[in-house]
């Protein structure tokens, strides 16, 4: 009976407090649990495109946390006394995970993604332009924003440990860009490519000069262009 009446605990990991009579409270909500979902999407896409540049991202992404978990106990300063929350308050990891996050994903659409030019056509696909990108760079940015806003409005932070948080975040994108533009031009990430293991499963390093929409794309359309042929033969000797 002892084990029935013991209190049960909350997963934080995916539980939020909110104020149910407001709507704008509500919304603040669902975007912390971005960070989470992008979690998901990283590892969907590790698994499924095999890209180097993702897997290079979120290892970044988990090297901003072990800084974000440091900083927190080395800081050591309180969340707001109405916030009920568990843990130190400086500086939020919500916003540090979505600053690096965003950073990152514009430092490589501007700097790194090198795509044909927007004039040149590769079997029905046109790649982005550089203001296509940029546009994208800042949905990203804005993304970002709203994240760390809804922090404070849910007061699980401050608005100083929400700066911090995004000022250590947008740090850690910079210096992880310039640590994987250090391993390329070096050739190490070249050669990291050719081992055994990175063979076996199937690493590649194609979405800095394609995107993921068009990795694939082009075999497929081969396939229906040889199908429809094939129909078109076949209606021809009937």
């Amino acid at each position: 009976m002892a084990d029935d009446l013991a209190p049960l605990a909350s997963l934080s990991l995916t539980h939020v407090h909110y104020d149910p009579t407001d709507r704008i409270s509500y919304l603040c909500a669902w975007l912390a649990l971005i960070p989470q979902g992008l979690c998901v999407m990283y590892a969907t896409l590790i698994w499924s495109t095999r890209e180097i540049e993702i897997a290079l991202l979120f290892a970044g992404q988990l090297a901003c946390e072990a800084l974000n978990f440091a900083l927190k106990r080395l800081i050591k300063e309180e969340r707001p006394r109405r916030m009920n929350g568990k843990g130190y308050g400086m500086p939020s990891s919500h916003a540090q995970f979505v600053a690096y996050f965003a950073v990152s994903i514009a430092l490589f659409l501007l700097l790194r993604h090198q795509p044909p030019h927007p004039r040149v056509l590769r079997r029905n696909h046109t790649p982005m332009s550089l203001l296509e990108r940029a546009a994208w760079s800042a949905v990203g940015l804005g993304m970002a924003a709203a994240v760390a806003w809804s922090r404070v409005y849910l007061k699980y932070h401050t608005e100083k440990q929400v700066l911090v948080g995004c000022v250590a975040g947008t740090v850690s994108a910079l210096g992880w860009f310039v640590i994987t533009t250090v391993i390329r031009r070096s050739g190490w990430l070249a050669w990291a490519l050719e081992l055994p293991i990175a063979k076996f499963f199937r690493v590649r390093d194609l979405v800095v000069e394609e995107d993921l929409c068009q990795a694939g794309w082009e075999k497929w359309d081969d396939k229906m262009t040889a199908l429809k042929a094939s129909q078109k033969q076949k209606q021809k000797h009937k």
